[in-house]
């Protein structure tokens, strides 16, 4: 059995919120935490923290090693090796796209994103007073691509384009082909590229993450925010990284933000991210074997259950078309399995309409409860 598995007594005995928010009598697999211990180099890191009850002010320079990590791990892991002093620490990625849509675009302004979406795009972008403008992914038959003659139209309107690669909740890793149409698109008409790259850890065989910042056409148009959050299973720790394509990208960042409003994260989340991208990669790679078992068991159980779905190409989550299911009228998917199942999946329409019918799964746990989530979801089907 992997080191890394919890049961169900343990993860309901813990604080979390993934199995707090629902009673009991519920699995939940909708928020995106693994049901896997950390690595053990991870836990050494905070155990130096708790063992010495060293919980005091860091010091200004705390971050650099955090910013050295990033570029070393980024570079052994996806070829591509950011120059660390073009680097922001914040506490997440979501913290990282509210604050570039600040720094980067003006209250009224067009913003493109892909839908269906990572829900916090639509909220950011609704609540910084931005205008959404979607360009819904396409469906080609074996996976959904991006509408490029979609985007060209929408580019017209726009300053700026957010980008979630790896997709969430699709899990598409976008091609080297549709990279280099964005980056042309975004620099014929002057726009800013934010992309969200927090699932690029989580890619599977036959499939290669490319940072957007590799692309020639949009590296000096690019802010790329990560964290080792997903990949290490740390969100709780509130540490995450924009890193800015150039330097005149990060001084207009830096000057349209006040100092101290966005806050730094804690010496905690700093140590438990450096000891991540430093000392974790053979946890890493233990972990994603054992996904691509959950996620083959997935692709086989959806594919039996007449349900629309292709394997993600990264990301431990599974976007589930079940329009085609005999549902009661007016109840959504979501709504059916929680109460029927017992089962908490992600509400689809909450990535946008593109979303209506389906549901978002979580298969990041242990192949038991992976399979206790199946039968129930089976056994509530109309």
């Amino acid at each position: 059995m992997e080191r890394f598995l919890l049961g169900a007594d343990q993860l309901r005995a813990r604080g979390g919120g993934k199995w707090k928010k629902h009673p009991p009598e519920v699995i939940p697999a909708f928020v995106a935490d693994m049901d896997f211990k950390v690595a053990p180099g991870v836990q050494d890191a905070l155990m130096m923290f708790t063992d010495t009850q060293d919980y005091g002010y860091g010091q200004v320079t705390d971050t650099i090693p955090l910013f050295e990590a990033f570029s070393t791990w980024m570079a052994r892991r996806h070829h591509w090796q950011p120059d660390p002093t073009l680097s922001h620490a914040n506490t997440s990625v979501v913290q990282g796209l509210v604050a570039t849509l600040l720094a980067f675009s003006e209250p009224g302004d067009s913003i493109i994103a892909q839908t269906p979406i990572y829900p916090p795009f639509l909220l950011t972008i609704e609540g910084t007073g931005r205008r959404l403008v979607e360009n819904p992914l396409v469906d080609n038959g074996t996976r959904f691509v991006v509408d490029v003659e979609g985007l060209k139209r929408a580019a017209a309107q726009a300053s700026m384009i957010l980008l979630c690669n790896p997709h969430n909740p699709t899990g598409r890793v976008l091609d080297r082909a549709e990279l280099e149409a964005i980056a042309t698109i975004a620099a014929n008409h002057n726009l800013t590229i934010v992309a969200d790259e927090i699932h690029a850890d989580l890619v599977y065989p036959g499939a290669t993450h490319i940072p957007m910042e590799t692309i020639a056409a949009a590296a000096e148009r690019t802010v790329t925010l990560t964290s080792a959050t997903k990949g290490f299973n740390i969100a709780g720790l509130r540490t995450s990284i924009a890193h800015f394509g150039s330097p005149a990208l990060k001084d207009r960042f830096d000057k349209r933000l006040p100092l101290h409003l966005l806050g730094v994260p804690s010496r905690i989340g700093v140590a438990a991210t450096i000891a991540a991208w430093s000392e974790a990669e053979a946890w890493l790679n233990d972990v994603m074997r054992y996904l691509d078992h959950n996620r083959q068991r997935v692709t086989n159980w959806a594919a039996h259950a007449s349900l629309g779905h292709y394997p993600p190409e990264a990301t431990y989550l599974a976007w589930m078309d079940c329009r085609r299911l005999d549902l009661p009228e007016g109840a959504t998917p979501q709504q059916h399995f929680l109460e029927h199942a017992k089962v908490a999946l992600s509400e689809g329409l909450d990535f946008g309409e593109p979303g209506q019918g389906h549901v978002r799964l979580n298969f990041a746990t242990s192949a038991e409860i992976l399979e206790d989530i199946l039968g129930r979801l089976g056994g509530a089907f109309g």
